[in-house]
């Protein structure tokens, strides 16, 4: 997740050029690139399926996304932290499986 914003003109191209260059990853890694708009209603994610690249672009109705802090970076999350923000749901309040799963005795 780039936790600035991006101009949301930026198409396939655009996006991965920035994947590559501001957050210095390899947009064909297979991994979910997740940017959002200026007024955090809108997110767009790439992925590279080994097809081709898909864009999704969503947009929230009266509602924004969670987001942190604005500032420059990125930010990893697991899968369900991932579908909770792309329901519009608070992803900070889910915890990555490993964390969940209790220590084995022994």
């Amino acid at each position: 997740m780039a936790t600035s914003p991006v101009d949301f003109r930026k198409g396939i191209d655009g996006l991965a050029l920035a994947v590559q260059e501001v957050m210095g990853l390899d947009p064909f890694s297979g991994a979910a690139f997740v940017f959002r708009a200026k007024r955090a209603d809108r997110i767009k994610v790439l992925i590279w399926d080994q097809t081709g690249m898909v864009l999704v672009h969503k947009r929230l109705e009266g509602a924004k996304f969670v987001w942190p802090q604005v500032r420059d970076g990125v930010i990893r999350m697991s899968p369900a932290q991932f579908a909770a923000l792309f329901e519009g749901i608070d992803w900070r309040l889910v915890r990555p499986e490993a964390a969940r799963r209790p220590e084995l005795a022994g």
